[in-house]
């Protein structure tokens, strides 16, 4: 059984629409990938999903219920963490988890229970009576998915659940999720995080509301990256790539913080191409290796050669 069905899911703000005619299944227990960049569609699909928003067309089943008949139902049967801290920072630690307990209409006894695990998995003990306030960004949004798993949901929903979050305490998080995923609760994570998503168990790429790619990451990197990748390492990045890019023997140019990533046909030839080409041009080569494609690599070829379904 599916825990989230969706078909030809679509919502218009005027003229705009932000999300197209979009399909897509999640199976129970798996943690589930929707990616792309900020203002992609991904925030309001969640939204839809959570049964905040009513679709323009289109309908989706969350745990069994549908989100535009029965959101009631629906937001009863979910937990639901924003991009933005779902806390009250001026309650102390313990009062959040309280507060969320109550809505929840979680007894005092198991209360008692779940507020402990909370504060075990948020790493918050001995800190019950801080203000929610002064915690840095990683203890809040441990303690956030804590208060929106309190009543112990088959389904989550995290929007962009670790930005402003450090990469030691983004790990930490994904660490909770994993948690969750092996207890058999189901995870839809949006993230703009590419590197996030190698987590994933699937994944959709979405671009302007519409999805242009989805499978497993091994399977995306399979299925739209052909030719080898090779990292340049070399001075004048910039330039470089201008120059690379003219040559037809590249099949595909990015820039990759200080490296270029390069596809080419052939991976000697490549290389030696590479290097006669950048040497010409007065850049230093200082090393060209080949690499693993990453989810960035398939996100921007597809971005560049118009998506590959929608």
């Amino acid at each position: 059984m599916n825990a989230i069905e969706v078909r030809g899911l679509t919502k218009r703000f005027g003229q705009f629409t932000a999300v197209d005619h979009i399909d897509f299944d999640v199976k129970q227990g798996e943690i589930f990938g929707f990616l792309g960049a900020n203002g992609a569609g991904k925030s309001t699909t969640i939204r839809m999903l959570c049964g905040l928003l009513s679709s323009t067309e289109g309908t989706a089943r969350v745990g069994g219920f549908d989100i535009n008949t029965d959101p009631h139902s629906v937001k009863q049967s979910i937990g639901y963490m924003s991009q933005k801290f779902s806390l009250y920072e001026d309650l102390t630690v313990e009062e959040n988890i309280d507060f969320f307990g109550r809505v929840y209409g979680i007894t005092e006894s198991a209360l008692k229970e779940r507020k402990a695990w909370v504060l075990d998995i948020a790493n918050l003990h001995g800190r019950e009576k801080s203000i929610t306030g002064t915690l840095s960004g990683g203890w809040k949004q441990r303690l956030a998915l804590g208060c929106a798993v309190l009543h112990r949901p088959r389904i989550v929903f995290l929007d962009e659940p670790t930005s402003g979050v450090d990469p030691v305490m983004r790990r930490k998080f994904w660490e909770l999720i994993n948690e969750l995923s092996a207890d058999g609760v189901t995870v839809l994570v949006t993230t703009h995080f590419l590197e996030e998503a190698e987590y994933c168990n699937d994944i959709i790429l979405i671009n302007a509301g519409k999805i242009i790619a989805s499978g497993s990451p091994k399977e995306l990197k399979r299925d739209h990256i052909k030719h080898p990748i090779l990292e340049v390492h070399c001075s004048d990045v910039v330039r470089a790539m201008e120059r690379i890019e003219e040559e037809p023997w590249a099949v595909e140019t990015s820039i990759f913080g200080t490296t270029i990533h390069v596809n080419v046909e052939n991976e000697q030839q490549g290389r030696d191409a590479i290097t006669s080409l950048l040497h010409r041009n007065g850049i230093t080569v200082n090393g060209i290796e080949r690499i693993t494609p990453s989810l960035e690599d398939v996100f921007i070829y597809l971005l560049e050669h118009g998506g590959g379904k929608g």
